[in-house]
């Protein structure tokens, strides 16, 4: 009992996999060995039953419903990932017009991983000047994109570096492609600007092991000879994600945290909530007279990862290791920044709290009095 307890109060401060909502939790465990009365699990059946037929259809009518995805697109659930869009992207999509360009707006890890990616089967023209540090989304005037460019790609929210778009960029016309991976459904979105939106469910759709991708119909059927049938999106649209065996776990857990989402006033309930509960961080840290400090710019900053140092602007490394460890005793948990930028990282997507976000304030604040100098 205690130690369920103890386990119950964990804040989990990840930035994917990340949190579930708890009642997501529990409905999978009560269902975990019986789903529905069928006697077995949703893990052992087979994707070809009436039964997974449902689950994948509510995964589907529930995104369509809560994002007002138009007739025209195609919904599909495919495995490797945001990784793996990478490559299908550029595989599928390349093809759409003869010089086999994209062009890549580049504002962080993932962007900056998808074009190198691209590379392998595009001309990729990255459309802004090179950015010294990802802090901020270089302005719009600075693009250069290219007319012969088949799409234009940016990643919505760059869960390293803490930068997000609070716009959809005007490509004038041309396909807009968008990893919405880690702020998917963390506000309103209209479909209908972009040609392709895809999401990794693991920050704040579902568990890992499922991408979402949403397509406009009239881009299907371009794919290069090269892309393996798997990623192929006319084939996967085709078979309704079931060429073949889907993830079929991660689309159920998917399917229960659609729900949720549904139940819980839908994308702009959670957009409120994601105002407040990043404005509580980051006000935190204007006010802190530089004990902590968030390099991001603040018209690009994110409300789903908070990346700051604390002491200075590099970070006292001594401190944060301080401020981890305490944070480790207190049950919150995941709070390390990504190996690549250090410092530390608070991920607050939809299933985190505001009671969560409001235990992170309160120690921030108890931190900064026992340790300003």
């Amino acid at each position: 009992r205690s130690a369920m307890d103890a386990a119950r109060q964990v804040v989990n401060f990840s930035a994917g996999p990340a949190k579930l909502p708890r009642s997501v939790l529990l409905q999978a465990q009560k269902e975990l060995v019986n789903y529905k009365g069928l006697g077995i699990s949703v893990l052992e059946m087979s994707h070809r039953t009436s039964d997974f037929l449902k689950i994948i259809n509510s995964a589907e009518t529930l995104l369509r419903e809560l994002l007002n995805i138009p007739e025209n697109y195609k919904v599909i659930f495919l495995q490797g990932g945001g990784s793996g869009q990478f490559s299908a992207i550029p595989l599928n999509l390349i093809g759409l017009k003869e010089r086999r360009c994209a062009d890549y707006v580049v504002t962080g890890a993932w962007s900056a991983k998808a074009a190198k990616e691209a590379e392998k089967y595009a001309k990729v023209n990255i459309v802004h000047p090179k950015l010294g540090s990802y802090t901020k989304i270089p302005d719009t005037s600075s693009w250069n994109l290219n007319q012969d460019a088949s799409y234009v790609y940016y990643c919505a929210n760059e869960t390293v570096h803490g930068v997000e778009f609070d716009f959809v960029p005007d490509v004038r016309g041309a396909v807009l492609v968008c990893d919405m991976s880690s702020n998917f459904l963390s506000k309103p979105v209209d479909v209908s600007k972009f040609g392709l939106i895809f999401a990794g469910a693991q920050k704040n759709a579902g568990c890992a092991g499922v991408v979402v991708v949403i397509v406009r119909e009239d881009l299907l059927g371009f794919a290069l000879k090269e892309c393996p049938i798997v990623l192929d999106y006319k084939v996967q649209a085709g078979n309704g994600s079931l060429y073949n065996t889907p993830p079929c776990y991660s689309i159920y857990i998917m399917s229960l945290v659609l729900e949720w989402i549904k139940n819980n006033g839908g994308a702009a309930a959670m957009d409120k909530l994601s105002s407040i509960k990043s404005h509580m961080i980051y006000d935190i840290i204007d006010s802190s007279s530089g004990f902590y400090v968030c390099p991001v710019e603040k018209k690009s900053r994110s409300r789903m990862n908070i990346p700051f140092r604390i002491g200075n602007v590099n970070g006292d490394e001594a401190l944060e290791k301080k401020f981890l460890d305490k944070a480790v005793e207190l049950n919150m948990i995941s709070l390390k920044g990504h190996r690549s930028v250090g410092g530390i990282r608070a991920s607050l997507y939809n299933a985190v709290t505001i009671e969560d976000v409001q235990k992170l304030a309160a120690f921030m604040r108890s931190f900064m009095q026992m340790h300003q100098s």
